[in-house]
This record gives structure tokens, sequence and C-alpha cells, in this order.
């Protein structure tokens, strides 16, 4: 692939999410300029979206968890709400094509990233470990409860979630202060 095809392409997947945000029909928008020249199928332009949803939800969960590393799992739940504030029309298509997919490479192709999902949701969130049989199911209870959080949340930052403490005086200021007092 040349560097101006690359550049088409990732135009062009811009162009796709922006549309899809808009829409929010969870169908896969094959009518935007260029789409049909920048990739061959349905399920190149799905595994496309599908890394660009997991590139986004690995990065939020390494933010939130640089300031939440207490709560391993709600910190994971909110990065999952994040990105799906982020990128909503990207979500619904992710979760129209995984429930109805077009034909068998498609299902197989949305089983395999709903897996990788559920594991990194898992592993992240200090519930299993990688290879451990039960991060399927683990991660897919993630998952739900991030969904849960989701409606009817607004975008949580990294910031709002950690307040630095209040700058206190010295033990002599305070006592004079409650003397005084």
């Amino acid at each position: 692939m040349t560097w101006t095809a690359f550049h088409n392409r990732g135009e062009t997947l811009r162009s796709v999410i922006a549309t899809s945000a808009v829409r929010r029909d969870g169908l896969l928008p094959m009518d935007v300029d260029g789409v049909s020249v920048a990739f061959r199928d349905e399920l190149d332009l799905l595994a496309s979206l599908t890394l660009k949803w997991h590139t986004r939800l690995a990065g939020q969960i390494e933010r939130m968890l640089a300031h939440q590393p207490m709560d391993l799992a709600e910190a994971v739940e909110i990065a999952w709400s994040n990105t799906a504030h982020e990128l909503p029309g990207v979500r619904m298509i992710i979760d129209h094509y995984r429930a109805h997919p077009l034909d068998d490479a498609m299902a197989s192709a949305m089983e395999a990233a709903s897996f990788k999902e559920h594991h990194l949701l898992a592993v992240m969130a200090g519930r299993t470990s990688i290879g451990d049989e039960a991060a399927d199911r683990v991660g897919a209870e993630i998952e739900e409860r991030a969904r849960l959080l989701h409606r009817g949340m607004p975008v949580v930052t990294p910031d709002a979630v950690y307040a630095e403490p209040e700058v206190r005086g010295s033990l002599l200021e305070r006592l004079r202060a409650v003397v005084a007092a």
C-alpha cells in the first residue's frame, strides 16, 4: 500500500466514523465517498472500525488506570463507557454485526474480536490472567456493567475522577487556628 493510498484510507475511515456517529443506525456506511476504493468489502471496513475501537479502548483503559489504580474494574468500566461515548456509531456497528453477521467470515471475525475485547477487559480489570479460560465470561460481565454505566452517563475524565488533595497548612498553623477559634 502506497503512502497516498494509506493516507486516503485513513481519511475515508475518519469520514466513516463521523458518518456512523451521525446516523447511529448500526449499519456500515458503504455509501461514504472513497469507501469502495479504500476498502475491499464490508468485512475489511468492519475490521478497520473494530481495530479503531480496540485501539481507543486500550488507550482509554491506560489513561483511567493511570489515575484510578485502586479500583481496576471501575476504571475499566469507565474507560469502556468513555470509548462508547467517543465512538458511538462504531460501537453500534460492532454490536449490530456481532449479532447479525453478513456471512461466516464476518461471524468468525466478530467472534474473535469479541473474545479479544473480553480478555482485554478482564485482564486489565485484574480479574483474570492471560490465558485464563474464564476471561471471556468475566470480560463479558465487565462489558455488561460498562454498558449499564454508559447509559445516561456523560464522559468521565481522569481529572474528574481524581481530585488533588486539599492543601492544608502545617501542624503548627492548624493548631494556631484551633486555639484562635
